[in-house]
């Protein structure tokens, strides 16, 4: 079974900064690419940025420069650094990975999602 546990969600003022964090537990064999979602109440869930497991990164428009994404590969761990932040990036931030699990000679490719973290950002 695979866990992907997210910390570091928090309150936090305009133009301030927070520092997620998500570990991936479990019978995993190789993690392919990671990305983090976020989705703010009455939307639909968005896209916020992915890496591959080469660190090859990609941002959507809405967070471009203010947002950087990297993993460690030795710690099964994608974090998301998050500066200059704004209202609107009020939201539950996910985290999500496509992984190969292993059991025994079988191998198993699928999507996992952590239970995602609040983040606020108000005065």
């Amino acid at each position: 079974q695979v866990q992907l546990v997210e910390s570091g969600g928090g309150l936090v003022q305009p133009g301030g900064s927070l520092n997620l964090s998500c570990v991936a537990s479990g019978s995993i064999f190789a993690i392919n690419n990671m990305a983090w979602y976020r989705q703010a109440p009455g939307q639909q869930r968005e896209l916020v940025a992915t890496i591959t497991r080469g660190s090859r990164t990609n941002y959507s428009d809405f967070v471009k420069g203010r947002f950087a994404i990297s993993r460690d590969n030795i710690k099964n761990m994608v974090s998301l650094q998050m500066n200059s932040l704004k209202p609107e990036d009020t939201a539950v931030y996910y985290c999500n990975a496509d992984l190969t699990t292993r059991s025994g000679s079988a191998f198993y490719t699928g999507d996992y999602w952590g239970q995602g973290t609040q983040v606020t950002v108000s005065s």
